[in-house]
């Protein structure tokens, strides 16, 4: 056997460290599916809940051990593709990943690409005609490819594909390089104009990942001096190419970290994005800045490089969304303009004083104009007082996306918004299909979320959902001979019924919740009810239809005589 490099060496001490200090991953390859698919997607600042809702988890995956699709760079879920709708010229993108925690790169992993793409890239093949010889979240993750581009395919969106072939390896035999390109002959012969890359990355590459700086600093040059009313605030114009580039990588693709905490989604064609759009492609005199209402930038730090141009460290693009995409769709289809336009954009730089400076300054920005109330939660006061209090016992409430995990905070102690969510809809509600079937939506809907955190506000009963939600998730996890999908399919039915059992009620309160004594509840209670529960959902068929319909919570009752 070869001695292994430095960086690998430090790579496997680097992943049984990690691996050491998580929960819920059955074994060390288990996680390192998960390390490398969280090095790969780095740039989408995707959360560790969305990275382990993507893996297929276990046998029968086609080789496809994470799958993901973005749109635009935004992470889709199924139950968005309902009211899906981009501009014209959009990308739909399909991550396909296999990791393998082995020194070397194999050729069966590319061969088991070849059919799985062929079988279900094919549109004249249904996927459900492939359950059964492959698992459920390959069918889905492909299903909903194809129903994205089925949407979309008046918009004429440009399809990429990203297959991500991941070891501790070193070198890629040119067997294995002619399986890839016969692969991307494959994905060519059904989608003719899409761009197909099959990347290989090896042990140096990874360890590069892993190395690279979660802080952010861009240069960002101005038109002119800007108006500076303190070392903490800038006021500039910016020439729309100059911003062009600021808010896109070396490949010209959208840097989505610098819009997570911008509280609108993109609206596509609307009226508003329209004008943008024609202001853009105007030949009238006026220049863009006159126009426009420009954008607001918040930053960790500012620090003035020349008089005519800012580091701006850990951008965060709070107002102006809307305008930056219509920049970014108008200069991805004139490349060769960036440099030549010499108009402007207004462009405000702030580095607030503190979290309630920066709330407020993101409230402030985005309510100027009619916008759902839905999107401003994460900065009610209610949502603060929550991650204050889980903070003091040892959880962390990810009220900023991924903010506790670019601090380092173990992925097992951080709680994201959704997820507490859907655990209160499950416990108060008895809404678990709800919580399973529509995981981007939970708090769109205004009497849901006024009865659960305007209401009830008793952050000891939030505490503890959270906590048991938690820890039910990591004990199933944990078991072997669950798929991960499977998981995902009883977990919320899981939590439910731990609670309802040992509350010995069918309707939970807030005030059931607050007064749960959490410790006395142990494994092996948890493991005894997800065994029941499991039991049942594999008797009648083991799939997420099953969960996901308004029934299935109708046998948990009967189950545990509720």
């Amino acid at each position: 056997m070869a001695q292994l490099t430095n960086n690998q060496l430090l790579l496997k001490e680097c992943i049984k460290q990690e691996y050491e200090e998580s929960a819920g991953y059955s074994d060390i390859n288990n996680y390192f599916e998960h390390f490398a698919a969280s090095q790969v997607l780095k740039n989408f600042n995707l959360s560790d809940e969305e990275i382990d809702n993507g893996n297929s988890g276990g046998g029968n995956d086609g080789g496809c051990d994470n799958l993901y699709v973005f749109v635009n760079g935004e992470l889709l879920t199924v139950d968005q593709i309902e009211t899906l709708s981009v501009s014209r010229g959009a990308y739909l993108d399909f991550y396909i990943l296999q990791s393998k925690n082995v020194t070397s790169f194999g050729e069966d992993a590319i061969m088991k690409w070849k059919t799985v793409s062929d079988n279900l890239l094919n549109m004249a093949n249904t996927v459900e005609e492939y359950t059964g010889r492959y698992n459920e979240i390959t069918i889905e993750m492909f299903g909903m490819f194809r129903d994205a581009m089925a949407k979309l395919v008046r918009s004429q969106v440009k399809i990429r594909f990203f297959y991500y072939y991941i070891t501790l390896g070193l070198e890629i035999h040119p067997n294995v390089q002619m399986q890839a390109e016969e692969l991307k002959n494959i994905v060519k012969r059904y989608y003719p104009s899409s761009e197909v890359n099959v990347n290989f990355v090896t042990a140096n590459q990874l360890m590069d990942m892993y190395n690279t700086d979660s802080e952010i600093r861009v240069d960002l040059e101005l038109a002119d001096q800007p108006i500076s009313l303190s070392e903490n605030e800038y006021i500039c114009l910016v020439r729309l190419g100059t911003y062009f580039n600021f808010i896109t990588d070396e490949k010209h693709n959208l840097r989505k970290t610098f819009f997570e905490a911008n509280v609108r989604d993109y609206q596509g064609h609307n009226g508003v994005n329209s004008c943008i759009a024609d202001t853009l492609e105007g030949s009238g005199r006026e220049d863009f800045w006159w126009l426009n209402n420009g954008v607001t930038i918040l930053s960790t730090n500012i620090k003035m490089i020349t008089n005519k141009s800012l580091q701006v460290i850990n951008p965060e693009i709070v107002n102006g969304l809307q305008t930056s995409r219509e920049i970014y769709n108008f200069f991805s289809n004139r490349i060769e303009n960036v440099d030549e336009d010499k108009r402007s954009i207004l462009v405000r730089v702030l580095k607030p004083t503190s979290e309630e400076s920066r709330d407020n300054i993101i409230f402030s920005t985005n309510n100027q104009t009619s916008i759902p109330k839905s999107s401003l939660r994460v900065t009610d006061t209610i949502h603060l007082q929550i991650e204050m209090y889980f903070k003091n016992r040892g959880l962390y409430y990810d009220r900023r996306k991924n903010y506790y995990k670019n601090q380092k905070k173990k992925s097992i102690d951080i709680i994201s918004v959704s997820f507490l969510a859907q655990c209160l809809i499950s416990l108060i509600l008895r809404k678990p299909d709800f919580a399973r079937a529509r995981p981007s939506t939970l708090l769109t809907d205004e009497e849901t979320y006024k009865f659960l955190y305007e209401d009830n506000q008793d952050l000891e009963a939030y505490y503890k959902a959270a906590r048991i939600g938690r820890n039910v998730q990591n004990i199933l996890k944990s078991n072997a001979n669950m798929l991960n999908t499977e998981i995902n399919d009883i977990l919320f039915y899981v939590i439910y019924a731990v609670v309802a059992q040992r509350m010995e009620k069918r309707e939970l309160t807030f005030e059931d919740i607050k007064v749960l004594d959490i410790e006395s509840i142990t494994d092996e209670d948890i493991i005894s009810v997800a065994d029941k529960i499991y039991a049942r959902y594999k008797e009648l068929g083991g799939d997420s239809r099953i969960v996901k319909s308004k029934t299935f919570i109708e046998e948990v009752y009967a189950e545990f005589d509720l």
